[in-house]
């Protein structure tokens, strides 16, 4: 039976979150704050983690940062706020996913299913190669490690999955919206902009400090990987 920590300060939703997710035959354990969130986690290892940003004690950002620091369960965020800032501080701090309440018990459903297997397919190395090369670009599947010729890039989780996506799909043009799908879960068209902030961030730790061009844009699609040396990304 795979465990789910709801970490959730408000008692009515997290109740209900908690008889929704036993009638789908998930374990689960409540947190209310974000200290008990993280003596939880130490004492109750999870498959899942359903986090509140907006926590007593210690927020939930800063619940994700210290989680991460340990490990990769995947953690989807739920907040009240719909602001592209905070979701992209969440994902930054290592969150899976991010959901806005109010939201729809189903779709929330739908995002577990897709992280639970995204976590298990990662275990098991989905795509086959377990390093991923490109030129002097290394990719280290299993330590997680990027280097470009032995220089060391150091990428936050989601710059991370962004980038193996990427190039496991070399030479292939990926639109926004399966970027979302595939990268951070999402089963909807929207928010899109997200992905462009973080193919930024891969640009500038990439592309700019290395002088070359790795992320394609192609106009009314989306992104597409190829090495290709000098030159500036558009």
């Amino acid at each position: 039976m795979q465990k789910i920590l709801v970490v959730e300060d408000e008692k009515k939703l997290a109740r209900y979150l908690q008889l929704e997710l036993m009638h789908e035959g998930y374990e689960i354990r409540l947190a209310h704050d974000g200290r008990a969130a993280l003596t939880a986690f130490g004492e109750w290892p999870c498959d899942l983690i359903l986090l509140d940003l907006m926590l007593p004690e210690l927020s939930g950002i800063e619940v994700c940062r210290r989680i991460r620091q340990k490990s990769a369960v995947p953690i989807i965020m739920l907040t009240a706020k719909d602001d592209v800032s905070d979701k992209v501080m969440g994902l930054d701090m290592g969150a899976d996913d991010y959901m806005t309440k109010p939201f729809a018990i189903e779709e929330l459903l739908a995002r577990i299913r897709v992280a639970l297997k995204r976590q298990g397919e990662e275990g098991g190395h989905a795509g086959g190669e377990r390093t991923l090369t490109d030129g002097p670009l290394a990719l280290d599947r299993d330590s997680r490690e990027v280097n470009y010729d032995g220089s060391p890039i150091q990428l936050t989780k989601k710059e991370f999955d962004l980038l193996e996506y990427l190039m496991l799909n070399r030479n292939i043009a990926i639109s926004r919206n399966e970027l979302l799908d595939k990268v951070w879960g999402y089963s909807y068209a929207g928010d899109t902009n997200v992905v462009d902030v973080y193919i930024r961030y891969l640009r500038c730790k990439l592309d700019d400090p290395f002088h070359v061009k790795l992320i394609h844009t192609v106009r009314g699609v989306g992104y597409l990987f190829r090495l290709e040396e000098g030159g500036d990304a558009e």
